[in-house]
Parts: structure tokens; C-alpha cells; sequence
């Protein structure tokens, strides 16, 4: 969050088989056909997990999710990567295929799960996409809720709020399971809205699916105090009084209410 707000945008990934990716993974030996021991759903996806997450929650149908991942075709070609450019993808789960969309559902953050996706779950034969059954590797970063209504306490904090001396109060809407916290010169990457007092959703990083990254000392003095207190994970509400906001000299003027989730501390 800088002192320029960011213009709202929504762009969906609506198809992860982009066929740029030019270096090649290796591809994995049963890559034909799901092992014995792959699970199976009613729905035909086949699925193994290759390397065991540290999260406990599972991402809902509707949240935003970030991933790296690769596909293949089960003949070993590999169609997509986001590897190669080293940027992780970022999408609202239920805009990809179906097969994405069951199984991401099955995973935890942190986890890398291999999928066997039947062509009735994936691009079902449509042309320019590949075909058949296909092989994705996929890694769950993180995920979060999409924006969320207007907080029905936005215009002043509720009891159970902690304030501290500078007039800042917070509440943690969701613990999160990181143990340190960022310090004042840290570079953080985040999810975030914000309201005005009168209920006016003024800018989120949610809208355009991807974290925002920035040094904790360029933002205003309101996050730069409340983030230092979060943990990796951790979804806080903040209000953030005038005098730790924009001080009266915009673009956004008042009392400010934030959400934030610290999804990294670089």
C-alpha cells in the first residue's frame, strides 16, 4: 500500500495451458497413467501427494489461490510451466478447469500434489487446448477469501480490539502460523482491502489476484506499526486513525480500515 492508490483491475486466468514455457521439467515416470496408490474422487481426478504441506486449512472454491506449477500431456510433453519465469501464478479458484478446481480444494499451503486429469475435467477436447488427459504438478503457496463486504464495524473498532499508545487498534481476524515477525525495514508481501469510515471500498489487492510487495518504511506510519505486529499468515483488521494514514493530505482523507493478510517476510 503506497501513497498511491492502486487502480482496481480484475483479470482472470481462465486457462493455465499457455504453451511459452521453454524450459523443460523433467517429467515424472507415471506420468501415463495414476499409480495404484494415487486417490481417486467420484468425479474421475486422480491425485498424489509428492510433498506434504504445513498449513491446516484447505482453500475454498471461491478464494484466490498462488501456485507453481507444470503440466504435461501423458504422452511426457510438457505444455506449461510457471517454473521457467520464476512467478508464481495467481487465479480465483473457481475460473481455471474443474480439475483444478476439485483438487486444489484437497491441498494445504505448502503442499506439492501431482493430478491425473481426465479430459471431462480439463479443456474436454476444446481446440487450441491440449488434449486428453492431462498431468499437472502443482505447489499451494497461499490462497485468501476474495474481498469481502463492507466490515459491519467499520466506523469504530469493537471492544475486543487491542489499541496501542500511537491510537492504532487491530484485531486478528485469522491467527496465522509463522513465528516471527517483520521489523520496520522488512520488504512484505500481502493481501489487503480498505475501506473509508463510510463504508466505501477505496482499494484491495484481491480484485487483481496477486499480493502486493513492498518495504514496511514506504507505506503509511499505520501499516508500517501494524504489520511489525503480524506473523506469516496472520489476517488482521486495522483501524488507522487520520494522523497515521494520509494526514489529511490524500488521496484518501479520515480514518482508514484495513485488512491485511502477511502472506510473506522477505
Amino acid at each position: 500500500m503506497t501513497t498511491k492508490t492502486i487502480a482496481l483491475a480484475f483479470t482472470f486466468i481462465a486457462a493455465l495451458a499457455s504453451g511459452q514455457s521453454t524450459k523443460i521439467i523433467p517429467t515424472p515416470a507415471d506420468v501415463a497413467e495414476a499409480p495404484a496408490d494415487a486417490e481417486k474422487t467420484a468425479s474421475g481426478l486422480a491425485s498424489k501427494v509428492i510433498e506434504a504441506g504445513t498449513g491446516k486449512m484447505h482453500p475454498a472454491r471461491t478464494d484466490r489461490v498462488t501456485v507453481d506449477y507444470t503440466g504435461w500431456t501423458t504422452d511426457g510433453k510438457m505444455f506449461d510451466s510457471s517454473l521457467p519465469t520464476g512467478k508464481a501464478a495467481t487465479f480465483p479458484l473457481d475460473k481455471v478447469i474443474a480439475g483444478w478446481t476439485e483438487g486444489v480444494q484437497l491441498m494445504v499451503a505448502g503442499e506439492t500434489r501431482r493430478f491425473w486429469i481426465p479430459e471431462s475435467l480439463a479443456y474436454k477436447g476444446k481446440q487450441g487446448r491440449p488434449q486428453g488427459t492431462l498431468v499437472f504438478d502443482v505447489k499451494l503457496i497461499s490462497f485468501t477469501e476474495p474481498p469481502t463486504q463492507t466490515p459491519t464495524d467499520f466506523r469504530t473498532p469493537p471492544s475486543v480490539a487491542k489499541r496501542t499508545v500511537s491510537g492504532l487498534s487491530y484485531q486478528v481476524l485469522k491467527p496465522g502460523g509463522g513465528r516471527r515477525h517483520p521489523t520496520e525495514t522488512s520488504t512484505v508481501a500481502v493481501y489487503y482491502s480498505g475501506w473509508t469510515t463510510d463504508g466505501k471500498l477505496f482499494d484491495s489487492s484481491l480484485v487483481n489476484g496477486k499480493p502486493a510487495t513492498f518495504p514496511l518504511s514506504h507505506v503509511i506510519p499505520g501499516w508500517t506499526e501494524g504489520v511489525q505486529l503480524m506473523v506469516e499468515g496472520e489476517k488482521t483488521r486495522f483501524w488507522i486513525p487520520e494522523s497515521l494514514a494520509y494526514k489529511g493530505q490524500g488521496p484518501i482523507y479520515g480514518d482508514l480500515i484495513f485488512d491485511i493478510e502477511l502472506i510473506k517476510i522477505n
